[in-house]
Order: C-alpha cells, then structure tokens, then sequence
C-alpha cells in the first residue's frame, strides 16, 4: 500500500463532493481537494493528477495547481520574505508559500537572500513531518553545469550565488558555468541567492571557471578617476592631495590605496583635466577662478 505523502504528485479517483470541494482517494486514504485548488471540472468517478502537500492548519490536502519544485525535482524558486530566526519563504507556485529553514541558511543574517532573490531547490520531509525547501547539493549543480571553454578566459559572467564557504562563494552562471568567486577576489560577501557580476580569471580542466567581482585595472582607475574629478568639482577645483600625499590620508577620503591614487592622477593628467602644484591638485583653468 503507497501511502499519501506531501510533495509528491499523485493521480487519485474522485471519491465524493461535498459543499467545498472534493474528497479524493488511492483506495486506502482520502484527501481533500478544496474547490479553491480546482483547475478544470471534475466529477465523481474521475481520476485526477494532484500534489500533495499541507495547507494552513498542516492537515494534508490536494491540489491541481502544478509547483515549481517536487521531492523529486529541482527549480529555480524565488524569495518572497524572510523571519528572522525561522528562515525565508519561497514561491513555489501554490498559494501557501514554502520555508527554507534557517538551519539551511548562512549563520550571518545579512548574507541570508532577499525578496526576489532565487535558490534552486527541492522539497523534502522532516522527521515532524513538515513539508519543506531543500537546496541543491554540489552534485545536484555539478550535474546540470555546463563546461566553459578555455575561451571563455576574462569574458564576463553573470551569475546566481548557490553557495557560501568562509573562503568564497559558488556561483551557477546565466550559461551554466560552476564558478567560483574567492574571498580575494570581492569587495563584499555577496548573499545566498544574489545575482552577482564579474569576469572569468580562470578555467579549470574540469570546465569550472574562477571568478573576480573586482574592475579590470583600465575600469577600476576610470571609476577612481572620476571619483576624484567630482571630489574636486566639489570643492571648487581644487584639493590638498597630490601624488606626494600620505597613503593613510588617501585610503580615508578616498577608500582607494596610493598605488590606485596615484593612477587615477595620471589618467586626469594625461588627459590634460588637471595639474599639481605645491601638494595641491587643481582642475585646468580653475585655480584662477577660485
């Protein structure tokens, strides 16, 4: 005898109707179908495909609505709000959302995913009996990758972040790349579940790929540049900093190292935007008109 359990589908015979709905049966349990959960007309008699799973009080119950996920079948599900202390709550195309358990989630709140944010999972059953999400393991995800190719080096990636370790963060790309994104390599920890941007740094053999979130050098001194055109800009044209500066100085109004700095005046220089004098920085054709 297969007994009825929640998160699997199951095709069942229309037992009875009653005022709300329909009580369906595999001939040795019933289960109700709430009239809310009905898709096409049934009758007596019929037999209907339906997921089981629990509604608002937990009792058992049917539904003709088709989730995204299943005990035996993986998606894409998206964040619809988080409780702290519980987990976060996914949609998974019924009308009671799903909980990932906070026993699954990072032990930092802030790298927990936000709403709108996607894990890829499927369901399973605690030991309470509890229908709830499960993420995908590693082999789950190494078996749906596609390998990169060894052309693939310094091309853009974009990517959902499917798993954290202290030492970086696992990414599956737009294309099914498995990436790979060390501490180094970031200036923040990105969350469970973020879409996250970067560049490919390196291809394994076994078609994985590592991944930098950091700005190739020519676009990271032309966001420092422009930063400190519009520190200038804001302070008239001119500021007490230049090449000689103290590094320590640099980093706290600019959060940039010297070497960066320094890369940025020479961009601003070669370009004829600005000139130095007497530890000074100015704009062209600024100095005179302050």
């Amino acid at each position: 005898m297969n007994r009825l359990l929640p998160g699997e589908m199951a095709t069942l015979q229309v037992k009875s109707e009653v005022p709300y709905g329909y009580f369906l049966t595999n001939g040795y349990e019933d289960v109700l179908l709430h009239e809310s959960e009905i898709k096409s007309k049934v009758k007596v008699g019929d037999q209907v495909e339906v997921f089981l799973h629990h509604d608002s009080e937990d009792r058992l119950c049917a539904t003709m609505k088709t989730p995204k996920i299943t005990t035996e079948t993986y998606d894409w599900v998206e964040v619809v709000h988080a409780v702290p202390n519980l987990g976060v709550f996914l949609d998974i195309g019924l009308s009671k959302d799903l909980l990932l358990s906070v026993d699954d989630l990072p032990a930092i709140p802030s790298l927990w995913p936000e709403k709108g944010d996607q894990l890829y999972c499927s369901l399973k059953v605690d030991k309470r009996g509890r229908l709830l999400a499960k993420l995908a393991t590693e082999d789950i995800i190494m078996g749906m990758a596609v390998e990169a190719p060894k052309s693939s080096f310094n091309q853009n990636i974009r990517g959902r972040v499917y798993r954290l370790l202290k030492v970086g963060s696992f990414i599956l790309s737009d294309v099914g790349y498995r990436g790979f994104i060390h501490e180094s390599e970031r200036k923040r920890e990105p969350r469970l579940g973020e879409i996250v941007e970067g560049r490919i740094i390196g291809v394994k053999e076994d078609g994985s790929v590592n991944v930098s979130l950091l700005p190739r050098k020519h676009e990271a001194i032309d966001k420092d540049a422009d930063r400190i055109y519009q520190f200038m800009l804001s302070r008239n044209g001119a500021m007490p900093y230049s090449d000689k500066s103290d590094p320590y100085d640099i980093q706290t109004r600019f959060n940039m190292s010297k070497a960066a700095f320094k890369r940025a005046l020479g961009r601003l220089m070669k370009e004829k935007k600005i000139y130095q004098e007497d530890g000074w920085t100015y704009i062209n054709n600024q100095k005179e008109r302050s």
